[in-house]
């Protein structure tokens, strides 16, 4: 049986440099388990207070929860992230997103026509770079403002990092790496 290995090594909060320590116990007092995507950050510690710094500050924009999964979605599947797709289909489906909107938003898609409006003018922007002037006045007819579109933009940065690294370091699914560390162990 093959296990699934990343290329960076994920640490804990006895593994980490010096300076990741901080942040990575104040995740792990918040969530419980440290995802692997931060394990694997935390190897370089100005890259994961970036991360983290960047991410707390969203916390405190505008977007609802169900909105921001469905971008989540998007971008992991965009850059091919097993880990960012299955983290995000989990908290996706405890936003109360459904089956059906958590496959269309992998593909920048919703059924609500509001947040279709918004995804579109994402896909735009990730997949070629610049969104044409239609698809943003059709997210601002649909009723978002430009603080809005610009959150959600930032939200686009924040999970395009966690997708590379993901991918840049074949970073397993989260649960996956224990069964590593377990054999490695034996």
């Amino acid at each position: 049986m093959k296990t699934a290995m990343s290329r960076f090594q994920i640490h804990d909060d006895l593994t980490a440099p010096e300076g990741s320590v901080p942040v990575l116990r104040g995740a792990l007092s918040t969530g419980g388990q440290l995802p692997n995507f931060l394990g694997a950050l935390a190897g370089s510690p100005a890259a994961l207070r970036g991360y983290a710094r960047f991410r707390s500050e969203l916390r405190h924009g505008h977007l609802e929860l169900h909105t921001l999964e469905r971008i989540a979605l998007g971008v992991a599947e965009h850059y091919g992230s097993a880990p960012g797709l299955a983290m995000h289909a989990r908290a996706a489906r405890a936003a109360g997103l459904g089956l059906d909107e958590i496959e269309l938003a992998r593909d920048f898609g919703s059924a609500d026509e509001r947040e279709a409006a918004l995804l579109r003018y994402l896909r735009a922007l990730v997949v070629d770079g610049r969104p044409p002037m239609h698809l943003h006045e059709e997210a601002r007819e649909a009723g978002w403002h430009d603080e809005e579109i610009l959150e959600a933009i930032a939200i686009v940065a924040l999970e395009s990092l966690a997708a590379m690294v993901n991918v840049a370091g074949e970073v397993p699914v989260d649960g996956s790496v224990e069964q590593s560390r377990t054999l490695a162990a034996a």
